[in-house]
């Protein structure tokens, strides 16, 4: 017998906001965060090649589903909401053109010249 699980609505609205937001696939989010973290100065000493932050926790996220999410993953989802819309806010004159913050959102898991 399936059990329905019931979510906060909070939680359903974030969700549904989280992912208007990051609107990189999962896979490709991966490959640009393993790109970035490639360079010399990103990864350490440290054998365990981890993914750059916060784009760790974000792909984290991307791979649950709303009925497993923790409270980490809920202020992960709050947290990358909040830096996307400011980055958004503050688009530079030179707008996608500008390297920086078009990586910066990337590194977030949104791209700006993606189109929903």
């Amino acid at each position: 017998m399936v059990r329905e699980q019931r979510l906060d609505p909070q939680v359903e609205e974030l969700w549904e906001s989280f992912h208007e937001r990051v609107n990189v696939p999962s896979e490709k989010l991966r490959q640009w965060l393993l790109t970035r973290g490639s360079g010399e100065e990103t990864f350490g000493p440290d054998p365990d090649l981890g993914l750059p932050e916060p784009g760790r926790h974000i792909l984290r996220v991307l791979t649950k589903r709303k009925v497993d999410l923790t409270r980490d993953d809920i202020e992960t989802m709050r947290d990358t909401i909040d830096e996307i819309e400011n980055l958004l806010a503050a688009k530079p004159p030179r707008g996608n053109a500008d390297d920086r913050w078009r990586h910066a959102l990337l590194d977030l898991g949104h791209d700006v010249l993606v189109e929903r």
